[in-house]
């Protein structure tokens, strides 16, 4: 029989763990913008960036109280005949709405080679979506990097595969990792996913990275988003991730899903209420 090194067989100790960092981390995303530790932002933005109409719903989502920008150049489709986005030319756009608004920007990265154009453009926050939360060399590379990555849970994943692909990014450096809950599949076919809010607390509980939720995927349907955006907000979410389009019926992606402005505006005044009442003293 092979004796095992001691040294092999100990669990090493996970930069992702709290036990490794028990106070919560604070990331700051740009602008001010910071996440984490009682720092709380509101990501809103298009589904895909399409055209000069990034513009009108990045000044609305701002005037409704978003923080940041969200909105993909690059799109993963389940079909390869669908949007795939518009490559350059969109990221080109966020970056003409962040100087009009001011917000910092998200945008997801899906490929190795493109991680040095993300970085050279100046792009705040890259997303790594559902389908590469296991794409280890693409976690690797953004790891390599100083950009702060949104990470969002694998369409099946468990907490545990969740926290190891963080761990990825930051054992090669990168420590500014946002974890984001974004529903999960299961039998369930009323909705696009099944939302799982316990992965808010239990993730606050297993690591000191921000905790971020996506009601939008996670449900698929605009009816919906609101009310678990609220829900995510209670449970302790540092941020929240909205899909917003001026005319989502005619969206490129994911229009069902999408608030139209004034659904967000109503949805940011309920978030602003909740967000009023879970942090005021007991009793109060």
């Amino acid at each position: 029989m092979i004796a095992i090194s001691h040294a092999r067989a100990a669990k090493p100790q996970r930069k992702v763990d709290r036990a490794s960092h028990p106070e919560d981390t604070v990331i700051d995303l740009g602008g001010g913008v910071k996440i984490g530790g009682g720092h709380f932002q509101v990501i809103a933005g298009p589904c895909s960036v399409e055209g000069d109409n990034l513009l009108t719903i990045a000044a609305r989502c701002k005037a409704a109280g978003a923080t940041l920008l969200r909105g993909g150049a690059y799109k993963p489709r389940t079909s390869p005949y669908d949007h795939q986005g518009m490559g350059e030319r969109g990221l080109d756009l966020l970056l003409e709405a962040r100087a009009q608004t001011g917000m910092p920007i998200v945008s997801e990265v899906m490929d190795t080679r493109d991680v040095e154009l993300f970085v050279n453009r100046g792009i705040d926050v890259m997303q790594i979506g559902a389908r590469n939360a296991q794409n280890f060399a693409l976690l690797k590379e953004v790891g390599r990097t100083k950009t702060p990555v949104l990470l969002k849970r694998g369409m099946a994943s468990t907490l545990e595969e969740l926290l190891m692909a963080a761990e990825y990014i930051m054992s090669e450096g990168n420590e500014r990792v946002i974890l984001c809950e974004r529903g999960i599949r299961t039998f369930e076919t009323a909705t696009r996913n099944t939302f799982d809010l316990n992965a808010i607390p239990a993730l606050h509980h297993l690591t000191h990275l921000p905790v971020a939720a996506d009601p939008s995927h996670a449900t698929g349907c605009a009816r919906y988003v609101g009310p678990m955006a609220l829900a995510a907000c209670a449970a302790g979410a540092d941020a929240l991730e909205i899909e917003v389009h001026d005319d989502p019926a005619n969206a490129w992606s994911d229009g069902p899903q999408a608030l139209t402005c004034d659904e967000f505006d109503t949805t940011m005044e309920r978030i602003r209420a909740i967000r009023s009442a879970i942090s005021s003293p007991r009793g109060e």
